[in-house]
């Protein structure tokens, strides 16, 4: 090495191992600094849950849901809720763990600083999500003990078929986050866009309903999302309600969206993002 010259560090797979760790253990200890908002997270699913409960009881018929049996195949309208809800929070982890995260760098200004460490961005990204990720299993998994004990919760089916099901889901719906937080760095506003964007994929992919309800003109709607596949999937395994269509063919669709979703993510978040480093607005908000 010459002496005008500067030697820099190797970037090697633990190097990027060790970044991903950094950010998501500073994360990890920044939302346990405010505890109470841990005990919320757990709580507002339950607060959300209590009515529904309480109104599919009112219109059931001696105890059973009929009505959500003729379009399911299973009367336990709350376990098909509750195994929908745990499922959402991850959606939900992903969505605001890449897009608002974005939004927080920005405000606090440090997103400047952040892009120019000699890392890849979108392992920024990812190691963002990775704490939202672990807090949402501890947090799904409370919640779904606290709701088995106040509303029931029981699954019949296959545990593991349905865990191997979740993973391509969330792989894809990452590939989906890329894009995303590109459009946040574009348009510089997360919370709209994050709520709006997580309502819109929730209610069309039948987070809370068997999307067969959906009128005729909407059904092609929710059946072009492949999140809708992955719901469905998941309670196949869980609670052996009906499918709209077979497992197999399901989890063959969630792959390829998986795949997609991933290459079109990526492509979309390094073609927005050269363009805001171009025009200089990365650190505006």
């Amino acid at each position: 090495m010459k002496n005008n010259e500067i030697e820099l560090p190797k970037i090697t797979l633990r190097s990027y191992l060790n970044v991903l760790f950094v950010i998501a253990n500073k994360d990890w200890k920044v939302y346990w600094r405010y505890p109470i908002n841990a005990l919320v997270n757990i709580l507002n699913p339950l607060i959300w849950l209590a009515p529904i409960f309480f109104l599919g009881k009112a219109f059931s018929q001696n105890g059973e849901a009929l009505g959500f049996a003729a379009y399911t195949g299973s009367t336990d309208y709350m376990s098909f809720l509750i195994l929908s809800t745990a499922i959402s929070n991850f959606t939900s982890a992903v969505f605001w763990g890449m897009g608002y995260a974005l939004k927080n760098d920005m405000d606090s200004g440090v997103l400047e600083s952040n892009w120019m460490t000699p890392i890849p961005r979108l392992l920024i990204l990812i190691g963002r999500t990775l704490n939202s990720l672990l807090v949402t299993s501890i947090i799904s998994l409370i919640m779904i003990i606290l709701a088995s004990l106040i509303f029931g919760f029981r699954t019949t089916g296959n545990i593991w078929a349905s865990v191997l099901t979740l993973i391509p889901m969330l792989l894809g719906l990452y590939g989906f986050g890329f894009g995303f937080a590109a459009l946040v760095m574009i348009m510089r506003e997360a919370n709209t866009m994050v709520d709006m964007g997580q309502f819109l994929i929730d209610l069309f992919s039948g987070s809370q309903f068997p999307v067969t309800v959906l009128p005729r003109w909407l059904l092609p709607v929710a059946l072009s999302i492949p999140l809708t596949y992955g719901y469905d999937a998941v309670r196949g395994w869980l609670l052996n309600t009906k499918t709209i269509l077979p497992i197999q063919t399901e989890i063959q669709l969630l792959l390829v969206f998986m795949v997609v979703m991933i290459i079109a993510g990526v492509f979309v978040f390094r073609k927005l993002e050269r363009r805001v480093r171009s025009r200089g607005t990365i650190g505006q908000y």
